[in-house]
């Protein structure tokens, strides 16, 4: 967008503005720790907008309200309908974020997302000049002081697996990793909801019980007021909103020690990728750079078959510097901490997710994966180098079926899941070439192998 297509943008909106006759205003923190935050005030035209911001940032104290000055400000108006040809964006909605200006116009659409992701957006960019690597991720912290970190694109399980009564929740979506700590830029967490289960999350399915929780695209029955989490009609993208201390043994101060395990995560929807991987250093960057998952039929408008995406450092859209950046700061942390980084698969196992029959890798047996994982033990067992991929995989692992740590035995045909590895693998290679040239050679070498 052209400046001057923004001007009259801005022009727009202060014009809709005008024209309300009621609007909602919060004055927020971005960031958890006090040396690394930004100051936003957020303008709403619907009052729910409002509260869930509210609920997803960081609440000032009344002391810090009483000279509260914005480094930021963000103006969401879904009434508004963007002019493609005067405001030169793609149709009625716009997200447009203005770096000189400092502000953020959001129009066009409800989805309250667009709100915290644009905050997301002017962290990213700001901090890694202070050698902060923000991070889309969530972290919490075991009974042992030790930090751990979930990197993952949505539907991977980001939220779900570190809502873990047995830790302490830092956060669930957005941080940041300084030379001190890992602190939560947000004040609450953002779950998807579609098929939520009491028995698999219940932290989480207990948060829509509360007052206070915004559920969005969630269906009601309007008789009985009863909650239908398996309904996607309206939307796959179901959402709840929700104070983080809404979940048990949530950290008061939204931070925690610098991390000593970094867990990637994707829902693999080819069946190809194990449960459970150790990464080198060098395939964590690889890794993070590439940052893959599947999209499958129903969670994106057109996509009727799985397939696979890459989004750099599994947050593309929101990372405005170039990827090599955050790549670089990864690698120089996990070096100067020592530590020890992990691949889940949460997808799909024993054939591709279209086939009939073949469902996804049981929460418990992650679970159990993460633990050993988490606690030390898992360091302990024989492991297995992968033929395509070249990372270590586990060969058993006490409390899990060894079977679900074998993908190619557990398919029906081995050489089609041959064929099925080996595409995978030329489409990793293919989507990290525009990389090659800004990483060193440890990390090229750590890609998988085509044969």
């Amino acid at each position: 967008m052209s400046p001057e297509h923004f001007a009259a943008l801005k022009a727009d909106f202060l014009a809709a503005l005008a024209d309300k006759k009621q609007l909602y205003v919060a004055d927020l923190f971005g960031g958890s720790q006090p040396e690394h935050r930004v100051k936003v005030r957020v303008i709403n035209e619907l009052a729910w907008h409002n509260l869930f911001i509210r609920t997803l940032l960081v609440r000032p104290g009344a002391a810090d309200l009483a000279d509260f000055a914005p480094d930021y400000t963000i103006i969401d108006l879904p009434s508004f309908k963007a002019d493609p040809a005067r405001h030169g964006c793609r149709g009625e909605t716009v997200i447009a974020v203005n770096f000189t200006e400092k502000l953020i116009l959001i129009g066009g659409t409800a989805y309250a997302g667009e709100m915290k992701k644009s905050v997301f957006g002017i962290l990213n960019f700001l901090l890694p000049e202070s050698g902060v690597m923000p991070m889309h991720c969530s972290a919490n912290i075991g009974p042992d002081g030790r930090t751990a970190v979930f990197f993952g694109l949505s539907g991977t399980g980001k939220t779900t697996l570190s809502a873990d009564a047995s830790r302490t929740l830092i956060g669930d979506d957005e941080h940041g990793w300084s030379d001190t700590a890992v602190f939560n830029f947000e004040g609450g967490c953002y779950a998807k909801m579609i098929r939520l289960s009491e028995e698999a999350e219940p932290e989480i399915y207990a948060t829509t019980r509360r007052f206070g929780t915004v559920l969005e695209n969630v269906v009601i029955d309007p008789d009985t007021r009863e909650l239908d989490f398996d309904d996607a009609s309206l939307a796959e993208n179901s959402r709840g909103s929700y104070p983080i201390e809404f979940i048990p043994n949530a950290s008061a101060e939204n931070m925690g020690p610098v991390p000593a395990n970094i867990i990637m995560l994707t829902a693999d929807a080819y069946g190809v990728l194990p449960p459970i991987a150790r990464l080198t250093p060098d395939q964590a960057m690889y890794h993070f750079l590439s940052g893959y998952t599947a999209r499958v039929a129903g969670t994106e408008i057109g996509v009727t078959e799985p397939e696979a995406t890459f989004s750099t450092c599994f947050g593309a859209p929101f990372m405005p510097r170039h990827p090599s950046v955050y790549g670089n700061l990864l690698k120089e942390r996990i070096a100067k901490g020592g530590v020890k980084c992990w691949l889940v698969n949460t997808g799909w196992f024993g054939g591709k997710a279209t086939q009939d029959g073949i469902s996804r890798m049981p929460i418990k047996a992650t679970r159990a994966l993460l633990n050993a994982a988490l606690d030390g033990s898992l360091n302990d067992v024989q492991f297995r180098e992968d033929p395509n991929f070249g990372f270590e995989v586990p060969v058993a692992v006490p409390g899990v079926d060894s079977a679900l740590l074998d993908q190619r035995s557990a398919w029906g045909d081995p050489a089609e899941y041959d064929r099925t590895a080996q595409s995978l693998v030329r489409q990793f290679i293919e989507n990290f070439a525009q990389f090659e040239a800004h990483v060193d050679e440890g990390v090229r070498k750590a890609a998988p192998v085509a044969a």
